[in-house]
């Protein structure tokens, strides 16, 4: 039901009537008079369905009926969907709060005895802030942590960022220096911003984590950058967050680790190159995705490598392949791996361990890796549990599950990653089989159909079996 409350702010410009409906989620209230007294630009198009708001620097995008907002490249969900009213569209609260809280530091009260929306400006709090930065696999990762959530706006220039306290102050517990980087120039922090400078050829990706709650920035290469260091890999333009455009294969060992030996001779190290190779020319076949190998010969990387060969290429997806091996000579089956620093059981702490073995810094190195991977964390369970799936209905294997451990080879991927298991060389048995062409065939359709089945799922597309199966 429409009715008429206030909009009460203490401040003269922003008292009034405004209208506003009550639905079972909560009030929704009249955006344009919230506009006319606390500023912006809205624009509507055509049939009032598109409402673009712009505070500032920034940029909302919504529209009735639909129960989220796009904030510049992000689409973050609403309680409940705007809906039109007689003075135009009618919004829930937490939209108000995304908008004029965090950008401005306001706060939004619905009195029911009135009723009326009471607008008033948050109080200052000083916030302790402790920085950090990780130095891991081709990224700079800067951490800021506070012991509640800051109200913020970043602010983004061609070589600098700041991130703008809103209303907040910073209280400094750390005034370390920044140690020397080649991505990083300086980071110099006052009680009213956060300034950090990049080198040049770089960017910068923000993300939040909770728990404490942090905001990060890992910086990176960008595309075309000069003077790259020797060896490293060019870089391309930086993929949309919701498509697969390039996929990093892995063929684990190689080299002087010749990994996993079956009973008659075969090493893991050839088996996984074999068929990482038919892999990549299966996908590039199927799907309009650049496909790149860790390694292309019988030569050894070191864990850390692999992972930071596919942020350079900005990857988003990494599977790395593996032959499994036990001393249990009957052991078979296929599983699929997700990096966790806790593994689901005792044989995945012992596999993880096998692999990452050889190296005293790792124990210390594992403190840092939620930093790089934790917010890709359910994609790459989401896409483990598709490649398992795969591997079971395709070739009738014994469903060893999808399992979580810290492999190091995972570790620091800023990109959705797994690591799969396709058999175990201990196995007579199911050596004979990886040993025949048909059978891996089959092991690289299943996972290419797992690959498309994921792409669909991330392009928002109906995945068909034609889609999967071809191009």
């Amino acid at each position: 039901m429409l009715e008429s409350g206030f909009v009460d702010a203490k401040l003269p410009t922003a008292r009034g009537p405004i209208g506003y409906s009550r639905t079972a989620f909560g009030p929704l209230v009249s955006l344009a008079p919230i506009v006319a007294s606390l500023g912006g630009e809205l624009t509507i198009g055509p049939l009032a369905q598109r409402h673009e708001l712009a505070v500032g620097d920034t940029r909302f995008l919504f529209g009735p009926g639909s129960p989220a907002v796009t904030v510049e490249q992000e689409i973050d969900p609403l309680s409940q969907p705007p809906e039109r009213g007689p003075e135009g569209l009618q919004v829930p609260l937490d939209l108000l709060e995304m908008i004029y809280g965090r950008l401005l530091g306001y706060e939004f009260e619905w009195r029911l005895a009135g009723p009326e929306l009471e607008i008033s400006r948050r109080p200052a709090r000083q916030i302790p802030l402790v920085f950090d930065v990780v130095h891991l696999q081709g990224v700079t990762t800067l951490v800021f942590q506070f012991p509640s959530e800051p109200r913020y706006r970043i602010h983004r220039a061609s070589s600098r960022l700041e991130v703008e306290m809103i209303g907040d102050r910073l209280e400094l517990a750390s005034r370390r220096l920044f140690p020397a980087d080649d991505l990083v120039r300086d980071v110099r922090l006052t009680p009213e911003k956060i300034i950090i400078d990049l080198a040049p050829n770089t960017e910068a990706q923000d993300y939040e984590l909770e728990s404490p709650f942090r905001l990060v920035f890992d910086v990176l290469r960008n595309s075309g950058s000069a003077g790259r260091a020797a060896g490293a890999v060019p870089t391309r333009t930086p993929a949309r967050s919701n498509s697969i455009r390039t996929i990093v294969l892995d063929p684990g060992h190689g080299g002087s680790d010749p990994g996993a030996r079956g009973p008659a001779g075969t090493e893991e190290k050839g088996l996984t190159l074999i068929l990482a190779r038919a892999l990549r020319t299966r996908l590039e076949q199927r799907f309009p995705v650049k496909v790149v190998l860790t390694r292309s010969g019988d030569s050894f990387l070191p864990h850390d490598t692999r992972s930071a060969l596919a942020n350079q290429h900005k990857a988003d997806l990494f599977i790395s392949l593996h032959i499994n091996s036990s001393r249990i000579s009957g052991a078979s089956g296929a599983e699929t791996y997700f990096a966790s620093l806790d593994a689901s059981d005792e044989r995945a702490a012992e596999a993880a361990s096998t692999e990452n073995r050889g190296d005293p810094l790792y124990d210390l190195q594992l403190i840092l890796w939620d930093l790089a991977q934790s917010r890709h964390l359910a994609e790459s369970q989401r896409f483990a549990s598709l490649v398992q799936a795969e591997l079971n209905e395709a070739l009738s294997l014994r469903d060893r599950g999808v399992k979580q451990a810290p492999f190091r080879v995972l570790m620091g991927a800023a990109m959705p990653a797994v690591l799969v298991e396709l058999g175990f060389l201990s196995n007579p048995r199911e050596e004979s089989r990886l040993a025949d062409p048909n059978y891996r065939n089959q092991l690289v359709d299943a996972l290419a159909r797992a690959v498309g089945r994921y792409k669909a799922k991330i392009e928002g597309v109906v995945a068909t079996t034609e889609d999967i199966t071809s191009r």
